[in-house]
């Protein structure tokens, strides 16, 4: 009797499937996104994720070509987002993309700013003066709001008085820091960042910039979730995602 019980049992239990339950499964994605995105996109992943059960979405947020060199050694991504078009030419000519899948979705501005108190500096000229020691600004070699600034500044003959002043940050944000903490008199950084810290800094100007400021997105080739990444993309384009954009002091590209 009890051996044909665990015989029913065992061939009860052997018409069962044992695959994951596909209610339970969850993709991540992970976007290589630059740090002006921050807050933003943090907002946008929890939107995208509130509409799409069972994806989360994970932010990497650096420098471009800080999160450029990461791809290129192979870290992983599913998207990579660049605040200038230069750092998303170079992984497309590295062959680091999925061809066509590169698209502008968001623009922004460049910004001087200083703390609160440093009202004396309300243009690029102010920044000669001897009351201004330090400024902070991105690294032109690596972070794509440092360029833009020091074009701006070639283009007004000011680089050659300034740079010995400049302060170079890792990214975006650490020159927004560094302003923040008053351990410079002025900075450049995007307007979306100046708006983040909008109760610890000053905006003081808003600088033109030899090229527009245009955020590319594209998916990595390495990617093995490209469906998936390519819907996040189609999303940015999208009217709620770009209200978001808004929101955080982004343009239409």
């Amino acid at each position: 009797m009890f051996s044909r019980i665990l015989i029913s049992l065992f061939a009860a239990l052997s018409t069962m499937s044992w695959a994951p339950n596909p209610a339970s499964a969850e993709t991540e994605l992970l976007v290589s996104a630059a740090a002006s995105l921050t807050e933003s996109f943090k907002e946008l992943g929890k939107a995208y994720e509130a509409k799409t059960p069972g994806m989360k979405i994970r932010g990497n947020f650096g420098g471009s070509g800080t999160l450029l060199q990461q791809i290129v050694q192979g870290a992983p991504a599913d998207i990579f987002v660049s605040a200038d078009q230069e750092t998303m030419d170079r992984a497309e000519k590295g062959g680091l993309l999925v061809p066509g899948s590169r698209m502008d979705f968001v623009g922004n501005s460049l910004v001087l700013i200083t703390p609160p108190r440093m009202v004396q500096v309300t243009a690029l000229a102010d920044l000669t003066s001897a009351r201004v020691q330090r400024i902070a600004i991105g690294n032109p070699n690596s972070v794509p709001a440092g360029r833009y600034a020091k074009a701006a500044l070639e283009k007004q003959d000011l680089w050659q008085t300034l740079g010995p002043k400049c302060v170079m940050g890792i990214s975006v944000k650490q020159a927004l820091e560094y302003v923040m903490r008053g351990e410079v008199e002025a900075g450049f950084v995007f307007a979306s960042d100046a708006m983040a810290a909008k109760d610890r800094v000053r905006v003081a100007a808003e600088i033109p910039t030899v090229t527009p400021i245009v955020y590319p997105v594209a998916l990595v080739a390495g990617s093995s979730h490209r469906a998936e990444a390519a819907a996040f993309i189609r999303f940015l384009q999208s009217k709620e995602a770009q209200s978001i954009l808004a929101k955080y002091g982004f343009k239409s590209p």
